[in-house]
């Protein structure tokens, strides 16, 4: 089947083109100079409400009165919710939120902090009420066979995969997630670790500077940490120039991954998509990344792998 679209769930489906797509319910695992990860600020374990509000106000380089400005609010008012001389009211908190394009699980904890109870809630890919999204899901990620695609979070997680991201990922060795690790199958430590993707890279130099920023830039603007523990854990095995881009990264429209497998040069760009409109955490967290073919080799050499599939179902 062209457009089978396989949970993460090693184990309880195997390669069954029958398997039901539901979530996988296990829980998630929290010397040169280069731009180090351990540099990052860290918050406190609960940092109280003025300070989050300071904090994002600042990671999107705004000032009181800028914020002020875009928010409807009084640069008065701003100061005294960042100094604690005033408290925020639920719709204050929302509205303030929104303006800084705060991730809802954060927004929860703006609202807890100042007092209040969560307002977004963190549905399972199962829940009832998640359908329509996960119909969604599965129709981009089945549409878009024959080429891959995989569902993550906002750490890399792999929560869905198509058959042809599958069949890719099989390339790279039965054992692959192993020699990885994680409790999950993780993109970031496919790419990333000695034991990943990496060895196979052609353009490993060019690539990596920019997939390893792009994480950087992520972890920052959508909170959360996760994906800074990954990088924590990732960057010992990273060279100095891996951490750096590149001068000629700019000298295409977009950089391939070009990776070789024995004879086979497989080269791929990616489109990421999202939900515009999500008032739930997972649905807000949930992206669909889909390669593409960078050279019509690599198209051919996919269109021939689904039609070998389809003439094995």
């Amino acid at each position: 089947m062209h457009g089978d679209v396989r949970p993460d769930c090693p184990g309880r489906c195997g390669d069954s083109i029958t398997c039901e797509v539901v979530e996988c319910r296990r829980p998630l695992r929290h010397n040169a100079r280069v731009p180090s990860v351990e540099s990052r600020p860290r918050a406190a374990e609960s940092p109280a409400f003025p300070s989050l509000l300071r904090s994002w106000r600042r990671k999107r380089r705004l000032s009181q009165l800028d914020l002020a400005l875009t928010s409807g609010v009084s640069q008065r008012h701003v100061s005294f919710l960042e100094s604690g001389r005033a408290q925020p009211s639920r719709a204050m908190i929302l509205q303030l939120s929104e303006t800084l394009e705060v991730p809802l699980r954060e927004r929860n904890d703006w609202l807890v902090a100042a007092g209040f109870a969560p307002v977004f809630r963190t549905r399972p890919l199962d829940d009832p009420q998640m359908s329509p999204v996960m119909a969604a899901v599965r129709m981009m990620l089945a549409n878009h066979a024959p080429f891959p695609a995989v569902a993550i979070d906002r750490a890399w997680n792999i929560r869905m995969a198509n058959g042809p991201f599958e069949d890719l990922a099989a390339r790279l060795g039965a054992d692959v997630w192993t020699r990885v690790g994680g409790d999950r199958r993780n993109v970031m430590r496919l790419l990333f670790h000695p034991q990943g993707v990496r060895p196979l890279v052609v353009n490993w130099m060019q690539i990596a500077p920019l997939l390893w920023h792009r994480a950087r830039r992520e972890a920052e603007s959508l909170g959360g940490d996760e994906m800074w523990q990954l990088l924590d854990e990732l960057q010992p095995f990273q060279d100095a120039a891996t951490l750096w881009v590149p001068d000629d990264a700019a000298l295409v429209p977009v950089l391939p991954l070009v990776i070789a497998l024995g004879p086979l040069r497989i080269s791929t760009f990616t489109v990421i998509a999202t939900f515009g409109t999500a008032q739930d955490v997972t649905a807000d967290e949930l992206r669909i990344e889909s390669f593409f073919p960078a050279d019509a080799a690599t198209e051919a050499l996919f269109r021939q792998a689904a039609a070998v599939r389809a003439s094995q179902s």
